[in-house]
Order: C-alpha cells, then structure tokens, then sequence
C-alpha cells in the first residue's frame, strides 16, 4: 500500500472529533476542490456495537454518513487551507438520498469516496458513496457548512 496522504496524526489536527467520535483513520487520496478518498477501519472494539447489535454487529448508518461528512470535512478544510479554531464549527446542514447497500461489520474497511459537487453562500454539497471492497455500502448527497459560534 502507499503511503497515506494524511494519516491519523494529520487529521486529528484537522477535526475537532475525538475518541470514539473520530471516524477517519487515513486519507488515501486526495484533490484540492474536487475528491477526497479516505478509510475507515471498522474493528469490534467500537463502543457502537455493544448494542448495535449484540448478536451481530452491524454499523450504524448513521454512523457511515458522519464518517462521509468528515471526509468531506477534510476536502473542504484542505482546499480552503484553513484550520477550525474553537469558534467555529463544521456541521450537516442536510442529507438527501442516503442508501444502504450492505452491512459493515467488524474486520470491514470502510472506503469513502467524496466529491465536491458545489459551493454556494457557504453551503458545500458532495456527493459520498462507501464500499467495502468493491462492493457500495451507502450512498448519499451531503450538505455541509461551517459556522461560528459563541
């Protein structure tokens, strides 16, 4: 495998996410403006499987879809150079045609593949899909802005 574009170390100094919450282990590629490829490993030592589900433990899709928005997090913070400081926060502003294809299980590798599709007012909308292998595990369009506050 080659090197990482940004490993676990870069992106905690990007995302404001920690423990259990950080859900980017490696960005894998990445274009400035354009697409972010980054990976999850999905282990059963997440804290979301005790009850999701004990007897087989599945990903929470919501789950996939924050991990999709801070991939696109990544994309966006990297292509406008810049770093949040604690006045500023990077949240949903909307999720449309979200899809399960397959379940994530412990062992799995999570790969989100995020687009820019635009930016408008603030407002950045990408477009996510993540697989497993070749296989697509969710899909869906995300809206994203940034924000200050306090």
């Amino acid at each position: 495998m080659t090197a990482p574009v940004m490993d676990i170390h870069a992106i905690l100094k990007l995302l404001p996410h920690r423990y259990p919450f950080v859900l980017v282990d490696r960005v894998l590629e990445l274009e400035k403006g354009k697409r972010i490829k980054a990976l999850k490993n999905v282990t059963i030592n997440e804290p979301f499987f005790v009850g999701h589900f004990p007897h087989r433990p599945v990903m929470p899709g919501v789950l996939m879809l924050e991990a999709m928005a801070q991939a696109a997090a990544l994309l966006s913070f990297e292509t406008l150079g810049i770093t949040l400081d604690d006045k500023t926060v990077y949240y949903f502003a909307g999720i449309d045609g979200a899809r399960f294809k397959r379940p994530v299980e412990p062992g799995d590798q999570l790969i989100m593949d995020v687009t820019l599709e635009r930016s408008k007012a603030g407002i950045y909308k990408f477009k996510g899909t993540s697989y497993v292998g070749a296989d697509v595990a969710c899909e869906a369009e995300l809206m994203c802005t940034m924000r200050k506050v306090g």
